[in-house]
């Protein structure tokens, strides 16, 4: 009987000659010192096969300490030992180094593989993150890194802070990488969070002082005065704007500068220069002259649409020309919102500029010192201020209650139709018409509830303390740096007339038509050549 035949198989490799095989293959193609370096990490997988469970491993840390130990017995010489450890510590760091950067490209990979946006949309999403939120998403991994170097995310920046700690050269390098793509910048110091518009809350901050007196805020006294020092912005903090023939500030839109102590009216005066296309400026607490930085802006900036300006030091910059105003007026006919706070203004300087800038929709005039209010007798129907939407001349120290009563007068006879917000509040009341020393805290004379019936649209904020005196909770160290006024050459007598006042007679002017010069209810107060010039015309 035949016998059955079976095919022949062949015969299964065993696993390690296949793993010999392969290491083999591998081996072929590296040069010494690839070679060298394979079998170094491969040594653990070699003795993976050890029958015996207590042998140790070749690459286990006491048999490279046993194999080191052998290695420096057999040299000749002291110094050769030395050299021998010398290369030891030497390489193990190049290797550890090596492994590290080799995990970091790996994980790379993985992240650019496993990430779902492509660059550009990494890139548009970067662009929408405050300045802080980038700089940790580009320290999370390369490709993050890589994205977050686009001039685009940069465009918005954003190194304000609570407490100094951005100096001049972390300023110049996000200006360098936004390059052209600047829009927006904001910098310095802002001790609380910013206030809604239309409040009255101080942004002013000094580093001189060790406390700063705002709520939820202090300066760690630990911090040794190198160490603020070096974190303080100089009036050279905007120079990186000018470079490259001025390629970061030509497209800048948004710049806002917080409590930078050390800037002057030179250095803002360059930085505004290299701005021409700035919409929007806010300034709080530089020592800059009001006069000055108006002139910067009417020069450089002729499409500015807001301007926002907070005096470090309230009531003492006096420095404003009328010839200054109206250079503005001119050049800036596209302002709409505007803001001096804290300045010495007088009526005739704020009526060129509320009169004279056509689309002129905010006014904020708080804590202003001088504006006693009659400014407002030449606006409403066609006489200028037509568009105003927001009003606020809160805690101005010289705002007279009567002319606050002929304005509210005004809008119940129909003007300012447009007006959403109103704001006379003052914490030490209104002056009275004859004495400024006397302070009006609960007027009669103001027709405030007839204008809520009527315009029940207008948000009017009339906040005045119960009782007290003026005089009293005055500081007085800041007398002396406050003209009075003079009592009024005409008195009325009757009150009442004012609310009997048409509309005509409101709008109208008084003596020769000329309202800035000869409008006896404007105070006079002790003036330079330039406002005695205007008062003659």
């Amino acid at each position: 009987m035949a016998m059955d035949t079976f095919p022949c198989s062949s015969k299964r490799p065993c696993p390690s000659s296949s793993q010999d095989q392969n290491n083999a293959r591998v081996v072929q193609g590296l040069d010494h010192v690839e070679q060298v370096l394979h079998k170094f990490l491969c040594l653990d997988d070699d003795d993976s096969t050890s029958s015996s469970p207590s042998s140790s491993s070749p690459c286990s840390s006491i048999s490279l300490d046993l194999s080191l130990e052998k290695l420096l017995e057999s040299s000749a010489s002291d110094a050769d030992r030395t050299v021998l450890i010398d290369r030891a510590l030497r390489m193990g760091s190049m290797l550890l180094d090596a492994a590290k950067h080799s995990s970091r490209k790996r994980a790379s990979k993985h992240n650019s593989l496993a990430w779902p946006l492509p660059p550009d949309l990494t890139i548009k999403v970067f662009s929408m993150l405050e300045t802080q939120s980038l700089c940790y998403a580009s320290a999370t991994c390369s490709l993050f890194n890589k994205c977050a170097k686009d001039p685009l995310c940069y465009a918005n920046l954003d190194l304000t802070s609570r407490v100094p700690k951005i100096n001049n050269s972390v300023v110049s390098t996000m200006i360098q990488r936004a390059g052209n793509a600047l829009r927006s910048l904001k910098l310095g110091v802002i001790p609380g969070a910013t206030p809604s518009p239309g409040s009255c809350q101080p942004l002013v901050y000094t580093n001189r002082n060790s406390i700063v007196e705002v709520s939820n805020f202090s300066w760690n006294d630990k911090r040794s005065r190198q160490g603020r020092e070096s974190s303080i912005l100089t009036r050279s903090c905007l120079s990186p704007l000018s470079r490259d023939g001025g390629a970061p500030g030509a497209l800048l839109r948004k710049l806002y500068l917080y409590n930078i102590e050390r800037m002057d009216n030179a250095s803002l005066g360059q930085a505004l220069s290299a701005c021409p296309s700035l919409l929007d400026l806010e300034i709080v607490g530089l020592h800059v002259e009001l006069r000055q930085t108006l002139m910067s802006v009417s020069a450089n900036c002729h499409l500015i649409e807001r301007l926002f300006f907070e005096s470090s030091k309230t009531g003492r910059d006096d420095s404003l020309k009328t010839q200054t105003c109206r250079e503005l007026v001119d050049n800036c006919p596209h302002l709409t919102s505007l803001s001096l706070r804290g300045f010495k203004l007088h009526d005739y300087k704020v009526h060129v500029l509320v009169k004279g800038f056509q689309k002129l929709k905010y006014v904020d005039f708080s804590t202003s010192y001088s504006i006693t209010g009659s400014f407002l007798r030449s606006l409403g129907n066609c006489m200028g201020g037509n568009l105003l939407e927001v009003l606020i001349l809160r805690d101005c120290m010289h705002l007279k209650e009567v002319e606050v009563a002929r304005f509210l007068t005004a809008i119940l006879a129909g003007d300012f139709k447009l007006l959403l917000r109103l704001d006379i509040s003052n914490k030490e009341g209104l002056a009275s018409e004859g004495d400024w020393y006397h302070r009006c805290f609960n007027s009669s004379i103001m027709p405030v509830k007839q204008v809520l019936e009527a315009r029940p649209d207008i948000d009017l904020v009339a906040e005045y303390p119960a009782e007290g005196s003026y005089i009293d909770s005055f500081d007085t160290d800041m007398n002396s740096e406050i003209s009075l006024p003079s009592q009024l050459s005409s008195h009325t007598s009757d009150r009442s007339i004012f609310l009997s006042t048409s509309e005509s007679s409101y709008n109208s002017d008084q003596g020769s038509g000329n309202e800035d010069g000869q409008d006896a209810s404007y105070v006079i107060y002790e003036e330079s050549s330039d406002e005695i010039d205007f008062l003659s015309l």
